[in-house]
């Protein structure tokens, strides 16, 4: 077999375009696609590899000096990736994987969700239970629950504050010893409020 001499020529010339689409833009256009994909590496290659092909096809899009338009590859880069997401369905949940999922309007879950809430309400200290209850479940202003329990706003948000803060730490008892250690690092004595 032989091959024409312009022929390898054209195919080497070829190679080389290709290797430059490669090489230039595509390694900004990956990370564009990362970010679009949020952090989906595999997903955003393939999108990119999807986005050379369409260049590759499109020769109008390069400039004189035979580079390709960035604007246009990036547009081109943000279609695909809406494209993609347009036709990617959600996966369906069957069998145990529902029970992960419970329904937010099963009216056990929510009783049991409420009884936690007032459990970790109980376990507050008398002063930053009441200014929680003014300010979150009789929906006061700073000032009205201010008024209401007889001292200052200043002393209302900081109560709401570390009550809020006590609060997490009681419904999340993973993240507790972190945070505990944490506020105590960063304000001493002022944290146990």
């Amino acid at each position: 077999m032989t091959v024409h001499p312009g022929a390898a020529s054209a195919s080497a010339g070829l190679d080389a375009q290709l290797r430059a689409l490669y090489d230039g833009p595509a390694p900004g256009l990956l990370r564009y696609l990362v970010r679009l994909t949020n952090g989906d590496r595999y997903r955003a290659e393939d999108l990119l590899q999807e986005t050379l092909v369409r260049a590759w096809r499109h020769p109008e899009s390069r400039t004189e000096t035979g580079e390709w338009r960035r604007s246009w590859l990036y547009t081109v880069a943000r279609n695909v990736a809406i494209d993609d997401l347009r036709t990617t369905r959600p996966v369906e949940l069957v069998g145990d994987l529902l029970d992960d999922h419970p329904d937010d309007n099963d009216p056990v879950e929510r009783a049991i969700d409420a009884g936690v809430v007032h459990a970790a309400l109980d376990a507050l200290p008398e002063r930053q239970r009441t200014v929680l209850v003014e300010v979150y479940l009789h929906e006061r202003s700073g000032q009205e629950a201010a008024q209401r329990l007889g001292v200052p706003v200043g002393t209302v948000k900081s109560r709401t504050f570390y009550a809020l803060q006590a609060l997490r730490e009681l419904l999340d008892p993973v993240a507790a010893p972190v945070n505990h250690r944490l506020s105590a690092r960063s304000s001493g004595p002022a944290a146990l409020r």
